[in-house]
């Protein structure tokens, strides 16, 4: 039984990843509370699991005392001389248990701890593989598609997790079998495992596949200063960089736009607008409007980050964006609030 016993704890390991010592403590503990109940659930019982010479030794510790007292803990020396040859009055005296004698509710419970346990391992790997990539981007396999919410079902390693229908791309179709990337939000301990939040809405997704993509960014040569996306639709990042001899913006579009195109195919299409970071919140916000141009920008109050934005005539409706994306994805780059006027200053008031 010992060696059947112990092949199944390697299989164990070998197939959940989880350490056999954890396993034969769990089991261990298993079957001593399984013993426990032939004694009152007296602390008594003791389990040895050793694992070079494959052998489970379950034994219980009674007082040798010269009257009984309690029959659960103590012996006479009568008695435990038929044990132990060498057993003396005030001293205490190990009696092995055949694990066989358990009987099968005792087996059941074991059962059910050792299994508890290793649901308990199971969950404590899957928090840390996340938690180590939390604020990351993985690849993960979609699984299945559940058909009335729209939630996804993926495979991140050895562990599944959802991503819901709200934080997926407006328009994209998730094919089951197929990789894609996401990005691992937060990472927070519940009560029936780990909670995972994992997006391919996230501005984060962006930033990671610019790092990925551009080793400038990646070896902090250039910085992402900051990013703000429309999933689907268009997404806006402010790059910088403190060495004059680089063209921050001209790196991350790459050689005959590759760079940039690579992302852009990665997220199905998405428009991407590079601009360069300045500290200065006009230059900022004037580059911030692309693609369209700006004839000047006016700070009208520093403290609430207020200003406005003039903008050729015939420029008007690119810098403002289809239904105000532009103009509003363009606010949360900058961080200010930015009023739009033609230059003829004909639709004055308009924004």
């Amino acid at each position: 039984m010992s060696k059947e016993f112990f092949e199944a704890v390697k299989l164990l390991e070998e197939e959940k990843g989880i350490p056999a010592d954890y396993l034969y403590e769990k089991i261990s503990a298993a079957i001593i509370v399984a013993a426990k109940h032939d004694y009152n659930g007296k602390d008594i019982v003791h389990c040895d699991i050793d694992e070079e010479k494959q052998k489970i030794k379950v034994y219980v510790t009674k007082n040798v005392v010269e009257e009984i007292e309690d029959p659960d803990t103590d012996l006479t020396l009568e008695q435990a001389l038929e044990l132990k040859k060498s057993a003396k009055v005030g001293k205490t005296i190990d009696i092995p248990l055949k694990t066989k004698n358990f009987g099968r509710i005792v087996a059941q419970t074991a059962k059910h701890v050792i299994r508890q346990g290793i649901r308990e391992a199971e969950r404590g790997q899957m928090l840390q593989e996340f938690k180590s990539k939390n604020q990351e981007l993985v690849s993960a396999k979609v699984e299945r598609i559940d058909p009335i919410t729209g939630n996804a079902t993926l495979e991140i390693g050895k562990n599944q997790t959802i991503l819901p229908k709200a934080e997926q791309v407006p328009g994209e179709v998730l094919v089951e079998g197929t990789t894609v990337k996401v990005f691992i939000v937060d990472v927070k301990e519940g009560g029936k495992g780990p909670k995972i939040m994992i997006s391919r809405t996230h501005p984060g997704l962006v930033r990671r596949l610019f790092e990925q993509e551009v080793p400038e960014i990646y070896d902090g040569t250039i910085e992402i200063k900051s990013v703000s996306r429309e999933a689907g639709s268009r997404t806006k990042i402010a790059v910088f960089t403190k060495d004059e001899e680089i063209d921050p913006v001209g790196a991350c579009i790459g050689p005959r736009g590759q760079r940039v195109s690579n992302i852009v195919e990665v997220l199905g299409g998405e428009k991407i607008d590079i601009v360069k970071y300045s500290e200065d919140p006009a230059e900022f916000v004037a580059a911030a409007l692309a693609p369209s141009a700006v004839c000047g920008v006016e700070v009208i109050d520093e403290e609430a980050k207020t200003c406005r934005a003039t903008v050729p005539d015939d420029q008007l409706s690119l810098a403002i964006g289809n239904k105000g994306q532009n103009v509003r994805l363009a606010v949360r780059l900058t961080g200010w609030n930015i009023d739009i006027k033609p230059e003829s200053g004909f639709f004055e008031g308009q924004e």
